[in-house]
């Protein structure tokens, strides 16, 4: 196995996640359709997940979450470490995408720091 393939397949995951997260943003929040959707049919999925998105955007769940993954991240050693650095990296992004911006940046660069941090022997 290459020594680049974990980093390739890293790169793209997030690119994948990014369009993910996008398609939400754009799909489902930002979407006019939804607004008169939702007020004729509250109890849809749809509308259901889109409450709830707006609700954890509010209190800011996405970028807490991200923060605290990636400073345990920063802390715990070895693969336990560079997989909580991986989700901390996700929901940063997510995080930075849903509005969630002042605590996702902090994130994603502590993230970014403990998965690119030497190994240690």
């Amino acid at each position: 196995m290459s020594r680049r393939l974990p980093l390739v397949v890293l790169f793209f995951i997030l690119l994948l996640w990014l369009a993910v997260s996008y398609g939400l943003r754009y799909g489902l929040m930002e979407d006019v359709q939804w607004v008169g959707i939702c007020a004729d049919e509250a109890s849809k999925w749809q509308c259901q997940l889109r409450s709830n998105l707006g609700l954890w955007i509010h209190y800011g769940v996405f970028g807490w979450g991200a923060l605290i993954t990636s400073l345990i991240a920063f802390f715990v050693s070895r693969q336990v470490g560079r997989a909580f650095a991986v989700v901390g990296l996700l929901l940063g992004i997510l995080a930075l995408v849903l509005y969630t911006a002042s605590l996702a940046v902090f994130a994603v660069v502590i993230a970014g720091l403990r998965l690119v941090r030497a190994r240690q022997a």
